[in-house]
């Protein structure tokens, strides 16, 4: 295969890769109730086929990152395609939750893959094409989400193991594509692995979110839940100290020193927080039967269909970034985009009697997030020095997963206490309960950012040219990578 047919096949395979990453990793959601019946297990347990998934990404998106910033790019990224097909057949067929879930977390090492595809387009592809290339992966990965959601509702409704077949193939179609069009990058210098900083970080995680799923069941005081929030302490704060030492830490934790940099990733968690207790609560409510009192006994494919104004409306939140940024200026768009959050969950609370509120509510989500999570990275890469772009945009990452995996966990917990003894089933308060709970803590996410603003080092507000490159820098940068512009 010549150079030049690589080159113009490269944007193309690449945005497949991502593509498949983004479906594959939204497969939780709508299929917890199916996997519930499926396997009869209770809503909070089967809240773990999602979990996982996210607690693995974690993980995986620094130490993928840092492996495919070295010259095992190509291996990585073939070796992570791997792993993600073999944990859909896993998943395809899982007899327990047991085995489901450990599929599942398998899949969730393709979360780590989206900075991979992005690292390869930035040095393969000609500096002309970069940016565009490199945008359009941006736009896929939170398209491919918002895909994911139909297609895993219309195969679940055939079978539910359907599902996870399909993850497998088009995982398998985007390794074969990756070993023919992906070059390697043998002969780079690599970075240290941080592989304590990862194994600390592992353990102190999966304590704290057992801990948080599994408090109410077990009881908050038991000595179960109380041993693993000291195990969490422990690890979580062991994680710490071996970060501020290392001299090639996993990720830079003491960038947060730096204002901005601290609003914007405390923000980037909460939100992270809400979003998956939003997502899950939702998908969830309005498969219940309508026999409960609540819910509309709608099938996993409209439950599908209710998240995608949330994925296509957050596209279009952050393509008016700009725009955004020069109406309410600078200091006030993080606490802006949290209100709004919380608008969409008070939306919900108060219409929660009709299906259409479930699709309002994720539109104005969407258009929250959008603006938020498109900031964000912006926010960061002007606020520290040009030399720290990468650890800091890395450590947003990092916050911004472990939000998600909190918040799936929590949601499991928050439902688990309002189901009746024997029952599999949450009572509606359950559901009102995660849903004001959510919009608390955006307003909280939008009090802090409001007293700790998130404005960059120089302050003031940004200029009209750093306005029309935010867009850029913000998908670059919510990669882990510098922008074009400041290689």
């Amino acid at each position: 295969m010549s150079e030049a047919t690589r080159v113009r096949a490269m944007p193309g395979v690449l945005l497949f890769v991502v593509m498949v990453t983004g479906i594959i990793s939204s497969l939780g959601a709508p299929l917890i109730p199916s996997i519930s019946e499926d396997l009869h297990v209770s809503l909070s347990s089967a809240q773990w086929s999602l979990t996982a998934t996210l607690l693995i990404g974690v993980v995986a998106s620094p130490v993928m990152g840092r492996l495919g910033d070295g010259p095992h790019r190509r291996e990585t990224l073939l070796g992570g395609l791997v792993v993600v097909t073999a944990g859909s057949v896993i998943a395809a067929l899982a007899p327990s939750l047991a085995v489901l879930v450990a599929g599942r977390a398998m899949q969730g090492v393709g979360l780590g893959l989206v900075p991979l595809g992005m690292a390869t387009a930035r040095d393969e592809l000609p500096a002309e094409k970069v940016a565009p290339t490199i945008g359009l992966l941006s736009v896929a990965g939170a398209a491919g989400v918002g895909a994911g959601y139909p297609i895993s509702g219309l195969l679940a409704g055939i079978d539910l193991s359907a599902a996870f077949w399909f993850g497998a193939v088009v995982a398998a179609i985007a390794f074969a594509l990756s070993w023919a069009f992906v070059p390697s990058t043998k002969g780079r210098p690599q970075e240290r692995l941080d592989l304590p900083g990862a194994a600390l970080l592992t353990i102190g995680l999966s304590a704290l979110l057992i801990a948080i799923a599994e408090g109410s069941g077990w009881g908050w005081s038991s000595a179960q839940t109380v041993g693993l929030f000291a195990v969490a302490v422990v690890f979580l704060a062991l994680w710490v100290a071996q970060q501020l030492r290392a001299s090639d830490p996993l990720v830079d934790l003491r960038l947060a020193r730096i204002p901005a940099v601290l609003s914007a990733d405390v923000c980037a968690t909460i939100l992270g927080v809400a979003m998956y207790m939003y997502l899950s609560g939702v998908s969830e409510f309005v498969q219940a039967p309508s026999e409960l009192g609540y819910g509309f006994g709608a099938t996993v494919v409209v439950a599908g269909l209710a998240l995608v104004p949330f994925s296509i409306v957050s596209m279009i939140g952050a393509r008016l970034l700009p725009f955004s940024t020069r109406l309410v200026g600078a200091r006030n768009l993080l606490p802006t985009g949290c209100l709004a959050v919380a608008a969409g969950g008070v939306i919900f609370a108060l219409t929660d009697g009709h299906l259409w509120g479930a699709f309002v509510m994720m539109g104005v989500l969407g258009l929250g997030y959008g603006l938020t999570y498109a900031a964000i990275p912006g926010i960061i890469v002007r606020a520290v020095p040009e030399s720290e772009t990468g650890s800091a945009t890395g450590f947003y990452q990092v916050v911004r997963y472990i939000g998600f995996s909190v918040g799936s966990a929590l949601a499991a917990s928050i439902l688990a206490g309002a189901t009746p003894s024997g029952g599999s089933l949450p009572t509606v308060s359950g559901y009102h309960a995660l849903t004001w709970i959510a919009v608390g803590i955006c307003i909280i996410a939008a009090a802090f950012a409001w007293i700790i603003p998130a404005v960059d080092r120089r302050g003031g507000e940004p200029s009209a040219e750093e306005l029309r490159r935010e867009e850029e820098e913000s998908e670059l940068a919510s990669a882990g990578l510098p922008s074009a512009t400041r290689d």
